[in-house]
């Protein structure tokens, strides 16, 4: 029975921590929360003693960061291109509506469309409209690569924590 509480356990949350790092590239799934919890069930069964209840902290504050860190990506990337605070506005709004109605590409689609609406009505320029459009793909994308990074951290920190039992 201890074979399978300090073996087999930790390998299935593993797996379930890989299929968290997958959502984190194809949003289908809330990846780096997948992770998170996964560490929280091991700390719950295995106990936080140690490094444990550090270790758990800092994946804690990752995750926290990760699951903000597309957001500003994203943002900053649309205002670099030019969009306005409104068209970010709109944008992060349509995210968030998109992401509800129909996961999981809704999010990103109803932001690129909300983008592109705003800044064309307010500029009458579809070229710059999409320049924007264009800024927020492209802080996509580094956002993707960001939390893929930090699901990498955090999978890597729970090896330490559980290995260093």
């Amino acid at each position: 029975m201890d074979a399978l509480r300090e073996v087999a356990f930790p390998l299935i949350l593993l797996a379930f921590m890989l299929v968290g790092l997958l959502g984190v590239i194809l949003p289908i799934l809330p990846g780096l929360v997948m992770i998170w919890a996964a560490a929280l069930v091991y700390g719950l069964v295995m106990g936080f003693e140690g490094s444990g209840i550090a270790l758990f902290a800092l994946l804690t504050v990752l995750m926290l960061i990760g699951s903000v860190v597309d957001n500003v990506l994203m943002g900053g990337s649309a205002r670099r291109s030019g969009a306005s605070w409104v068209a970010v506005g709109v944008a992060l709004l349509g995210a968030l509506v998109g992401s509800l109605l129909w996961p999981p590409l809704g999010g990103l689609l109803l932001a690129l469309i909300g983008i592109f609406a705003v800044e064309y009505l307010r500029l009458r320029d579809w070229r710059k409209a999409l320049d924007s459009t264009r800024g927020l793909a492209v802080g996509c994308g580094w956002a993707v690569v960001v939390r893929a990074l930090i699901a990498l951290l955090m999978i890597g920190l729970w090896l330490v924590w559980w290995l260093a039992r």
